[in-house]
């Protein structure tokens, strides 16, 4: 079994070598980059499994970089970065990231964060990678959802998490703890707060009523509900 392709970019090269020095000693393959060109480049040939990617970066904006990988790629985006606001890591988060690790860090940190979202479980009553309900068809493959019309609305690897978590146990309360868990975020503000906007965001592709949702119900205090009839191709 061909080993998870682990990208890196980031402009300091001392990073770039610590990096793939751990990963490759953890049994990863590693590409690494020090401009985003060289990395948007590389993805014409290379599929990976993670994308380590830095905000501060000297050809392109970092937060766009992540917007754009999370959506297109379908790859696990993991934001690296100097920038320890609170704020910066909640925008990075709701841009699609699923992830956030501070500079200076220690590489087995790295590791163990790669590690933990390649885990992600996937239950045995899941059939196929495309769920149907309420007129709705998912492909997990594709990263798309599309409509009765035929009409398509990409979303990310991060809000694809979420998702999948919904339509693997429909009509079945879905804690705060419990999403917490299976994402492998840790317990903060900011990760509540990512995971509202994430739902915010589906709810808005699904053509939900804010006020009213009717798929992914809120039950305050305790989690979420999702309501809809959900069968696997």
């Amino acid at each position: 079994m061909t080993a998870p392709l682990v990208t890196i970019l980031d402009d300091e090269p001392a990073i770039r070598t610590m990096l793939t020095e751990a990963l490759e000693d953890a049994g990863f393959r590693t590409l690494s980059f020090g401009r985003a060109q060289a990395f948007t480049a590389a993805l014409a040939h290379h599929q990976p499994d993670v994308c380590l990617v830095d905000l501060s970066l000297p050809d392109t904006d970092g937060l766009t970089l992540v917007h754009k990988l999370a959506l297109e790629q379908g790859a696990i985006v993991i934001i690296i970065s100097g920038r320890a606001l609170v704020q910066d890591k909640v925008t990075g988060l709701e841009l699609g990231a699923d992830d956030y690790i501070i500079k200076p860090f220690d590489p087995a940190e790295v590791v163990a964060r790669v590690r933990a979202r390649l885990r992600t479980p996937k239950p045995a009553t899941t059939l196929g990678q495309v769920a149907h309900f309420s007129g709705w068809q998912v492909s997990f493959d594709q990263y798309v959802i599309e409509d009765d019309k035929g009409q398509t609305y990409p979303f990310s690897h991060a809000e694809g998490e979420i998702l999948r978590l919904f339509l693997e146990n429909p009509k079945r309360l879905i804690s705060r703890a419990q999403m917490q868990d299976h994402l492998g975020g840790a317990a903060s503000d900011s990760f509540d707060r990512a995971m509202d906007v994430r739902i915010s965001r589906l709810r808005t592709k699904l053509q939900e009523d804010p006020k009213n949702p009717q798929l992914i119900k809120t039950i305050y205090g305790a989690g979420y509900i999702f309501l809809g009839d959900v069968t696997w191709r």
